[in-house]
C-alpha cells in the first residue's frame, strides 16, 4: 500500500512539474522583447570589430560636382585699378565709347598724349576723382582747360576744349569724384563741327608743375584694364 501511494506521489510530482515547464515557455513566448530605441543621428556600429560605420555620402549636386571637378578657386585679386579707378569724365559716355587716340599725331610732330572724348556739346564734364582745382587756363591749343591735382599732388588730370567751366568753379577749390566742373565744347584748336573733351592724365615730378608732367595714357586706365600709375 505504502509502495501504491509513493509511486502516485511521484506520478503526480512529475505531472506538476511538467506542467510548470510548460506554463512557463508558454508565458515566456507571449512576452515580446522591445529593442532599445537608437538614436536617429548615431552611426551604426559593426559588433564584430567595434568600429563605426560612417553614413553613406549624400549625392553631390550638379554645381557641386561641376565645382569639384574644376578644382580650387584661383587666389583672387583686385581688378586692375579698382583701388584707385577713375570716373569717365563725360556723363552718359562709358568705357565701350572710348578710343584710344593717346598716340596719334599732331602738327609739329607733337603726339597727342591724350584721348578725345566725343560728345555733344554741352555735356556735362565730371571730375574723375577727388582733388583740387590747381589752375584754370584759357589756352591757344586747349581753348578753356582744367588743371586738377589728386589730394597728395602726385597726379594731374586735365581737361581740355571746355565750352565753359562749371558756375563758381575757381582756382584752389576742393572738387568730388562726380562733380560737375565744366561742358563739353571745341574752344581752342578743336574742330566746331565735333566736339569733344581731351583729357588727359600726368605724373608730376617733386615740383608739382602742372605744365611740365610725364603723360599717362588714360585709356586703360578709364576703360578697367589697367591701374593707375
Amino acid at each position: 500500500m505504502k509502495t501504491l501511494l509513493a509511486l502516485l506521489l511521484c506520478v503526480v510530482l512529475a505531472l506538476f512539474a511538467l506542467a510548470h515547464l510548460e506554463g512557463a515557455g508558454g508565458l515566456t513566448s507571449l512576452i515580446e522583447v522591445q529593442p532599445s530605441p537608437v538614436p536617429t543621428d548615431a552611426a551604426p556600429t559593426l559588433a564584430a570589430t567595434g568600429t563605426t560605420r560612417s553614413a553613406p555620402p549624400m549625392p553631390a549636386t550638379p554645381e557641386a560636382a561641376a565645382a569639384a571637378a574644376a578644382g580650387p578657386l584661383p587666389a583672387r585679386h583686385p581688378e586692375a585699378g579698382a583701388a584707385s579707378a577713375l570716373l569717365l569724365p563725360v556723363q552718359g559716355i562709358g568705357p565701350a565709347q572710348l578710343q584710344d587716340t593717346f598716340t596719334d599725331a599732331r602738327s609739329e610732330g607733337r603726339l597727342h598724349d591724350a584721348i578725345d572724348i566725343m560728345a555733344p556739346a554741352g555735356t556735362p564734364v565730371l571730375a574723375v576723382a577727388d582733388g583740387s582745382v590747381e589752375k584754370l587756363f584759357d589756352s591757344q591749343r586747349g581753348g578753356l582747360t582744367i588743371y586738377q591735382f589728386e589730394p597728395d599732388g602726385r597726379l594731374a588730370y586735365y581737361y581740355a576744349h571746355l565750352q565753359r567751366y562749371a558756375d563758381g568753379l575757381a582756382e584752389g577749390q576742393v572738387i568730388r569724384r562726380g562733380q560737375v566742373i565744366g561742358y563739353v565744347g571745341a574752344t581752342g584748336n578743336a574742330d566746331p563741327a565735333a566736339p569733344h573733351l581731351h583729357f588727359a592724365i600726368f605724373v608730376l615730378g617733386p615740383e608739382r608743375r602742372w605744365w611740365e608732367g610725364t603723360a599717362v595714357n588714360p585709356y586703360p586706365v578709364l576703360s578697367g584694364t589697367a591701374p593707375l600709375p
